[in-house]
């Protein structure tokens, strides 16, 4: 079948009963501690789950620091830690890093995008919200389809490769494995939505990173590696056993790797639409703050730099130097390619090294960047299905507590399907490496029509329609003719090589664009209006009421133009809005310039309304009898220039890092040239730094900034405690 075989249960580390507990107990202290925050967010910082707008979108108002932390543990799957160890052991250094400048781009593009979204289509919940307003339903069903499809490979294939690492490990049953994966994220998912996946992001970045820093450190200082200098000293004493065929010299301490650039290459698609595609970052860009988007996104970007870098070449390198020493598990037997393929590297050098506790540790590391994959996935598939599937074609007049209900039935319905999935794929003989190359073919196509929907007024609907089919087409014709013209047979192990899924990633990525130009210049007048994406309101309970708008000065943030409410005088008016453009082009004359309206009250959603008292009733899903011309951005003129401003830092960014990742860093190291022992030490060196670094990113400072809230629910808790010790005393 291929290289990558699944189901390898190699040397037992840890056994059964204990991996049973850690699964079980670390799923059942997850759940707990969620609920418990959750209780404490209801009762003391006014925050409810129990509403649609709080569980899909936490009400809009997640700050700097926690959006940072929840990108950075939806963006931390297994692969940047446990695969990222096993590819640097075998291709060498060079994978560590093609992997890192694979994982920031995206998340780059994706804080442009999303602040762009911020601007045009303010009250959205998802993004295939966005594309039934734009395209229509057949539009919309395709873009279902599409993101469906990249949230059910992802987390299927992450759930069916921690399974199959326990296995590996404990000899844990893998269906049992996989049944218990997923288990606990459900039920703090289903009750706390999306601000529960923030919080647990949160401690599972903490926890992860604390474990990842460890890992790292004690591998390197341990007496049986000796430091950057003793390491660099094995590799190179056994280089002649080490010979990678494709590396300059065959040297594991080369950048200049043929199969390391192609899988960077290859892993850049992939992770692009694992992305873009994916509504959980979507989500998580409508949830935070106004001004939070951009700086979070790209704290996160910059901090998940160093985790595939520090901890695979420390791993990687150093499971390289010992396998063939007694203190290695497989020793006297070969470490063989099946175990290494199955990800069995990193597992095996922490019990060299570290011993039992260590592979404790990476168990729970396991744990973390599971789960954290799930829950945000599952809040994704949730929303999709209730938002974009049951309120749109099933129950139309559905009510926001109708909507909660079959969000949480949603997730629950998520976990059984893709543990379903997760099983047929293991039983089937599924390749992890295949479904890695086949991936990127069929969920790239939809990206750059997606981008285009709120970057390009003259994508039409049947180029947002035709353009990801026929892209899909091309990227899986170019991928199977390939493997027939270079291997002479279209097989798994043909169409699993390195080039011929690289040319049909490209096919997919970059042909729906040819695809969208040239069907769009079928209507050469087409000019979409961004105005209509503003028909697109909140969920009834958070459209605000005349008579109750806040007089406090507008906030950076929807919610915190509601969250007041309570405080205001019956008394307080509208005042007359000021002009607000919904492009960076602020000239009058533009098309995109939101005329203002005289005095006029607003409907729920904050858009103003001239004319008569009766106006319309809105519906979140379609469009209503109101002119464009009469609605009114829900942002005052200060925040959308904040907006711009944001948009314009984003784009900055991104090209920064695209110019900086693939270009200026890796390829003036792409030539004939084997690391030296100090260029090595300060090479991995700067990657240990890197985790310290992203540890204060996503770590410490979300402590920082969310100080007030932490202040506050811990006073509420502290008061309660002492009135319920109090009454206990008084009995």
């Amino acid at each position: 079948m291929s290289s990558l075989a699944l189901g390898v249960h190699g040397v037992t580390l840890v056994p059964q009963e204990t991996g049973y507990g850690l699964l079980i107990g670390l799923g059942v202290a997850f759940c707990a501690i969620i609920l418990a925050a959750i209780k404490i967010q209801k009762a003391y910082l006014s925050e409810d789950s129990g509403t649609s707008e709080m569980f899909m979108v936490a009400n809009r108002s997640v700050g700097i620091g926690l959006t940072a932390s929840a990108v950075f543990s939806s963006w931390m799957w297994i692969n940047e830690t446990v695969f990222a160890a096993a590819m640097c052991y075998r291709f060498g250094l060079a994978v560590p890093l093609w992997w890192a400048t694979g994982l920031c781009f995206q998340i780059c593009l994706m804080a442009a995008l999303g602040v762009l979204a911020k601007i045009r289509v303010p009250y959205a919940h998802t993004s295939l919200e966005i594309i039934k307003m734009r395209y229509g339903k057949i539009g919309h069903v395709v873009f279902i389809i599409l993101n469906l499809t990249n949230n059910v490979f992802g987390c299927a294939s992450m759930i069916l490769t921690g399974s199959q690492l326990i296995f590996g490990i404990s000899g844990m049953h893998f269906v049992a494995a996989t049944v218990l994966i997923p288990l606990g994220v459900v039920l703090y998912t289903a009750v706390g939505g999306l601000k529960a996946t923030f919080l647990t992001d949160y401690l599972h970045t903490t926890v992860a990173l604390v474990l990842i820093i460890y890992f790292t450190l004690s591998i390197l200082t341990h007496e049986a590696v000796g430091g950057l200098g003793g390491l660099y000293d094995k590799v190179m004493a056994t280089a002649a056993e080490n010979y990678i065929p494709g590396n300059f010299e065959g040297s594991l301490l080369t950048m200049k790797s043929k199969d390391a650039i192609i899988w960077g290459l290859i892993l850049k698609f992939g992770n692009l639409a694992l992305v873009v595609m994916d509504t959980a970052f979507w989500q998580k860009s409508f949830a935070s703050e106004v001004s939070a988007t951009v700086p979070g996104y790209n704290l996160a970007a910059i901090a998940i730099f160093g985790i595939p870098w520090g901890l695979g070449t420390v791993i990687g390198l150093t499971a390289r130097a010992i396998h063939n020493t007694p203190i290695f598990p497989s020793y006297p037997g070969p470490f063989t390619t099946a175990e290494v393929n199955a990800g069995l590297v990193m597992p095996y050098t922490v019990k060299a090294l570290i011993g039992d506790q260590g592979i404790v540790a990476f168990f729970v590391l396991l744990f973390m960047a599971l789960t954290s994959t799930v829950s945000s996935s599952m809040i994704a598939v949730s929303s999709i299905l209730s938002f974009d599937v049951y309120k749109n074609y099933i129950n139309p007049k559905a009510s926001d507590k109708r909507l909660l209900k079959v969000s949480h039935l949603a997730v629950v319905a998520h976990a059984i399907f893709i543990t379903g999935i997760s099983l047929a794929l293991n039983y089937g003989g599924a390749d992890m490496t295949w479904i890695g190359y086949f991936r990127p073919i069929i969920s790239c196509p939809g990206i750059i029509p997606l981008a285009l929907t709120i970057c390009w007024k003259g994508q039409t609907r049947l180029a947002a329609i035709l353009a990801p089919i026929l892209g899909f087409f091309t990227g899986l014709a170019i991928w199977l003719s390939t493997a027939k013209a270079l291997y002479g047979d279209i097989t798994l192990t043909t169409t699993e090589q390195g080039l011929p899924a690289l040319y049909g990633a490209c096919g997919s990525l970059f042909s729906p664009a040819l695809y969208s130009v040239l069907i769009s210049r079928f209507q050469p007048d087409y000019e979409f209006d961004w105005r209509e994406f503003l028909r697109i309101e909140l969920a009834p309970e958070f459209q605000t009421n005349p008579n109750e708008l806040s007089e406090s000065s507008e906030e950076s943030s929807i919610s915190d133009e509601k969250k007041d409410r309570s405080r205001v005088d019956d008394k307080d008016v509208v005042a007359s809005p000021e002009p607000a453009y919904l492009s960076g082009d602020e000239t009058p004359a533009s098309r995109d310039v939101i005329e203002p309206s005289h005095a006029a009250p607003r409907d729920g959603s904050g858009i103003v309304v001239s004319g008569s008292e009766k106006s319309p009733h809105h519906s979140r899903n379609g469009t209503t009898a109101i002119p464009l011309d009469d609605i009114q951005h829900p942002f005052s003129a200060a925040t959308l220039q904040q907006l711009r401003r944001w948009y314009k830092i984003a784009w900055a960014v991104f090209v920064f890092v695209v110019l900086v990742t693939f270009v200026a860093w890796p390829m003036p190291l792409y030539r004939d040239y084997v690391f030296t022992k100090p260029f090595f030490s300060g090479w991995t060196s700067v990657a240990i730094a890197w985790q310290f670094l992203a540890f204060l990113a996503v770590a410490v400072y979300p402590l920082y900034d969310g100080r007030r809230e932490i202040a506050k629910g811990t006073r509420g808790v502290w008061k309660a405690a002492g009135a319920f010790l109090g009454r206990l005393r008084r009995r």
